[in-house]
């Protein structure tokens, strides 16, 4: 009895959170008159993809379609994934390895900075931005994502790299390998589910971001999908078909990308649960 009621409680709750989804997809396929419907129906009547026609084929914006949207989200999110994945397992490996002055402050202060609320920093980062001439450019958005990911995946990977015992690398290093060779053969493919975990994070975080992208960003060719979702809401009117077929597609490519990395994602999240 127990265990049919903790599967219940986990059924309820995966329900709970899925509903929101279907109800998603099903707007989506519902035509405007179901949508606005005073009998709103759960399953849609007559399904159709007019929505996904309108928001595929039509300009949000004169002159910018919502692919140039999103091809500037997978840039800068492609983007984010790699440099972070890049710059955090150098981190890591240095903060694991290696005893330095300091050391124990930059750790800490990893921890401090996950702490203070992204809005407080809107303005000196804008101000930033504009000083190195990068405002009203993706790379302002890569470098500002990069900085927020940056801290939880060098602290992430830092226990993956702690994990991997020295006596691997100096076997690698008695054989003749180099530094370099010790790291891409050795570290790199034992520290690979930690990047996977870290990665899905610098992910969702670039890509679901709208203030910093709304900010920096004043070309409307060169908005995100955050944004271009925004354009939906009417001051008197909101296009709701179009809002959740949007919606749909903006949430497509993070279901695949984790649908990919899953099975090393689960692997790393637990393999990263040491003390190190």
């Amino acid at each position: 009895m127990k265990k049919i009621a903790l599967n219940g409680a986990g059924l309820l709750v995966a329900l709970f959170a899925a509903f929101p989804v279907y109800w998603m997809v099903a707007t989506s396929l519902k035509p405007n008159r179901e949508i606005f419907s005073a009998t709103p129906r759960p399953v849609p009547a007559k399904p159709t993809l007019e929505h996904y026609r309108e928001i595929l084929t039509g300009n949000l914006i004169p002159g910018v379609t919502f692919t140039d949207f999103f091809l500037n989200s997978a840039l800068v999110a492609v983007a984010t994934v790699v440099l972070s994945g890049l710059v955090a397992l150098l981190a890591a490996t240095a903060v694991a390895r290696f005893r330095f002055k300091l050391r124990t402050t930059f750790l800490i202060l990893l921890l401090v900075v996950q702490m203070i609320p992204l809005e407080a920093l809107v303005i000196p980062l804008f101000l930033m931005i504009q000083r190195l001439g990068l405002y009203n450019t993706l790379p302002s958005l890569i470098l500002t994502y990069l900085g927020f990911s940056l801290p939880f995946a060098v602290w992430m990977l830092r226990g993956f790299v702690a994990a991997v015992p020295k006596e691997l690398e100096e076997a690698a290093a008695i054989d003749g390998a180099s530094r370099a060779q010790t790291f891409r053969k050795v570290l790199f493919p034992l520290v690979a589910p930690g990047l996977v975990a870290t990665s899905i994070f610098s992910f969702i975080t670039a890509w679901n971001e709208l203030i910093f992208a709304l900010t920096f960003v004043n070309d409307q060719s060169r908005y995100t999908l955050p944004v271009a979702m925004t354009f939906f809401f009417g001051r008197d009117d909101t296009a709701w078909g179009s809002v959740m077929a949007a919606s749909t597609l903006f949430t497509l490519p993070v279901i695949v990308f984790f649908l990919l990395v899953q099975r090393r994602m689960v692997s790393g999240l637990v393999a990263g649960a040491v003390k190190g």
